[in-house]
């Protein structure tokens, strides 16, 4: 029997149900915008009120253009649901363990202070307890701050693993993040009696020890005042599993080795953030292990299952799919979000709806971090190689090293399929491969080749992820999304504003980088990717875009309601219906979506509040950041996201109260339109119950309501709230400034 004629590793289903229900919902809502955007057009080159101004006509334009702005974003998000699938894997099909393929797993940490060192091991660990020959997995940590105290937390954690591991394999352990598994007994582990529960005790201090050991060793660091710099260090690659020098070689062999790694990073070269860090990993992992498929993740993200890998593989080594399979995508889940999920950070809408939807029309996104990657497809990410053969068929030595670099191992190394012998090659060749490692993870290594361009992950955008995955896509390359019935993946979310924020801002910036450039999905590229997918690509790249229409309801539907100036039909026409109708269609599709996905009208709410404030806020700042660049007045920045735990930040979210701690520029937005919005509803109110212009004014009269009530945390955050976590004075007086003036200048320019 054939490999094609074999039980399949893997099967689709197609959710038919929701894939009709998604396309007849489509059908119904377009013919609703249709109609608002016919009555918008018709009324604004054929108006039949009494205001024949000017500043009336401007502004029923923007409130038109924003709309269809908004509509033309509804139509590309329709790609996410177009075919929605599902997908079910059978690991126990899989080759025996010798015939599996060798895993390198690459880990990314930028700095200790931001990234708690305890947190960071605990992935690492989790990464090497993974359920896959150990001989046939590597593990890297790439440390873009150079910090001695990573690289002496990465030590403990080696020697740490070795009693984890034997006591996952031997218990069946679920969980294999230490700090996961020892805080919370609702794991899936089951209860533990006797010897074994003895057992558990017995490992758990032997946690504490290994956390209290590097505790004790940041501590140190801070009181000697230890300087690092994330910005300039030398290159250091450290074969952890090597130094273990109380092992035996056969002891080792039972451990996936462990690599430390840390690029030289010099002032005034551009060393391109994570990207920049991930490619280093590819080519110092190529030359020591260059196993054929790898696993990404970010240092806060721990394996939360130990199947991820063989559940990966059977798609990968699936004959039917294997040749055109860039990577197999898991989604990301958070550990730390709140039943209230008030910063909306579950992330389970994009995960399990729309890459679901992905899924169905060619493959989800690149999502930065949780994904199986075949290696030799960034070995020409552009021009992707002919269905497998890059590289492996005559090329002569100048082209590979104009694309790859000078060096000939590195060169070699992607000419074949994977060094299989780790250990072996390491002992026979060892200085030899490590200071070529070092030459790879030098900062002038990548001058004048390819990298960053058509091998490896792109530097163009902030979002490398998306980026690189759009151009796989494009290059006819698929993706596979495997959601397994147990969380593989789990990471923590924003638990405050700020960084919430923070993290929005850095995407939207990347996103709308690839959306102004020549890359756009719209126009870049082949029509080798599907329709659907291109629109989800489009409409991901152009998402940030939705800060325009939101501020354009958010300022001018305001004024003109303080003004006493109408901007929709009167309650009492049919065109009326129109409007309302689109809106409750909006918020009941919204709503069943959420609910479908086990949601609650509190989290629904929570979701749809975020989106208005990251519109306003940070999809806002990322529009203004990419313009300010590409009129060449500043650059694009990766401001990376604290990750220390706050105990008083902790308790506040777990209560459902927004902390606005350290917000800055990012709350200058929120606090400037929350404050207009009040002030013109109550303004507004006042006026149309003197004028008793209730039927022209009630759409506006809801608007203005629904706006001041998505900012009652940014209001109560101004007036009431005394605590650590509140907006302070000195955030507040410029946004009150900017709007006084605001609803001035609209007093005076609608009194004209």
């Amino acid at each position: 029997m054939t490999m094609e004629e074999e039980a399949p590793l893997h099967e689709l289903r197609v959710e038919q149900p929701r894939m009709a229900l998604n396309r007849a919902y489509t059908l119904f809502h377009s013919s609703l915008l249709l109609a608002l955007l016919y009555h918008r057009a018709t009324s604004l080159f054929f108006p039949s009120d009494e205001y024949p101004r000017l500043a009336v006509v401007l502004a029923r334009a923007t409130l038109f253009a924003a709309e269809v702005m908004g509509a033309l974003l509804w139509v590309l998000a329709q790609g996410f649901r177009w075919r929605p699938v599902a997908r079910t894997v059978f690991p126990d099909r899989l080759p025996p363990d010798n015939e599996l393929p060798p895993i390198d797993v690459i880990i990314c940490t930028a700095d200790p202070e931001k990234e708690p060192p305890v947190d960071v091991m605990n992935t690492v660990i989790s990464a090497m307890s993974l359920d896959y020959p150990p001989e046939k997995l590597r593990v890297y940590l790439s440390d873009d701050a150079g910090s001695s105290l990573t690289q002496f937390a990465l030590k403990e954690a080696f020697y740490f693993a070795r009693p984890w591991l034997g006591y996952c394999n031997k218990n069946r352990v679920m969980t294999r993040a230490p700090e996961a598994y020892f805080s919370s007994c609702l794991h899936g582990d089951g209860d533990l009696h006797g010897s074994a529960l003895m057992e558990k005790e017995k490992m758990k201090l032997m946690y504490e020890d290994f956390k209290q050991r590097i505790k004790r060793a940041e501590v140190d660091y801070k009181l000697k005042d230890h300087k690092y710099s994330t910005k300039e260090h030398t290159s250091s690659i450290q074969l952890i599993h090597e130094e273990a020098t109380d092992l035996t070689e056969e002891e080792k062999a039972k451990m996936p080795s462990l690599v430390y790694v840390a690029r030289e990073k010099r002032r005034g070269i551009p060393h391109h953030f994570k990207a920049g860090a991930l490619n280093v990993l590819l080519r110092v992992s190529g030359i020591l292990s260059n196993a054929p498929y790898v696993l990404v993740l970010d240092c806060d993200m721990y394996c939360n299952g130990p199947n991820s890998a063989r559940q990966a593989m059977c798609f990968h080594l699936d004959p039917k799919m294997s040749h055109n399979l860039a990577f197999v995508q898991f989604p990301q889940a958070m550990h730390n979000v709140s039943p209230s999920d008030i910063y909306d950070g579950s992330m389970k809408w994009t995960f399990e709806l729309l890459w679901k939807g992905l899924d169905g029309v060619g493959g989800p996104i690149l999502s930065g971090t949780c994904f199986y990657l075949k290696r030799k497809v960034l070995h020409d990410t552009k021009n992707i190689y002919n269905k497998g053969e890059f590289l492996s068929t005559a090329c002569d030595m100048l082209q590979l090293r104009q694309r790859i670099g000078p060096s000939h191992p590195l060169i070699g190394a992607m000419k074949q399929s994977s060094t299989e012998n780790f250990i072996t090659d390491i002992l026979s060749k060892g200085s030899v491969l490590i200071q070529e490692a070092h030459n790879v993870a030098s900062c002038s290594y990548e001058k004048e080749t390819q990298w960053g361009k058509e091998v490896g992950f792109l530097y163009h955008s902030l979002v490398e992820d998306n980026f690189t995955g759009f151009n796989l896509h494009c290059g006819g390359l698929q993706s596979a999304f495997c959601v397994p019935a147990r969380t593989q993946f789990l990471g923590s979310a924003p638990i405050n504003m700020t960084d919430c924020l923070l993290q929005s801002k850095r995407w939207s910036s990347g996103l709308l980088q690839v959306a102004f450039s020549r890359y756009c999905p719209l126009i870049y590229g082949t029509w080798k990717m599907s329709i659907p997918l291109r629109m989800c690509y489009a409409y991901m790249a152009f998402l940030p875009l939705s800060s325009l229409f939101l501020l354009c309801y958010a300022l001018v539907s305001p004024l003109c309601f303080f003004n006493g100036i109408s901007l929709f039909p009167k309650a009492s026409t049919p065109w009326f219906l129109v409007f309302a109708g689109t809106y409750i269609s909006c918020v009941a599709h919204s709503m069943c979506e959420k609910f479908s996905l086990g949601g609650s009208f509190g989290t629904w709410w929570s979701a749809e509040r975020m989106w208005m404030m990251r519109s306003v806020s940070s999809y806002l700042l990322g529009l203004l950041s990419v313009t300010m660049k590409q009129i060449g007045k500043a650059e694009v920045d990766f401001e990376l996201t604290n990750k220390v735990n706050d105990e008083e930040q902790a308790e506040r979210y777990a209560m459902g109260i927004f902390d606005f701690q350290g917000g800055g520029v990012l709350l200058f937005p929120l606090i400037t339109v929350a404050l207009l919005n009040l002030a013109c509803l109550i303004g507004g109110i006042g006026r149309m119950v003197i004028e008793a212009s209730y039927d022209a004014l009630l759409a506006q009269v809801f608007l203005g309501a629904l706006a001041v009530v998505a900012s009652y945390p940014i209001i109560e955050g101004v007036f009431v709230r005394k605590d650590r976590g509140k907006i302070p004075i000195s955030e507040i007086l410029k946004p009150l400034m900017l709007s006084v003036v605001i609803m001035s200048s609209g007093y005076l320019i609608f009194s004209l």
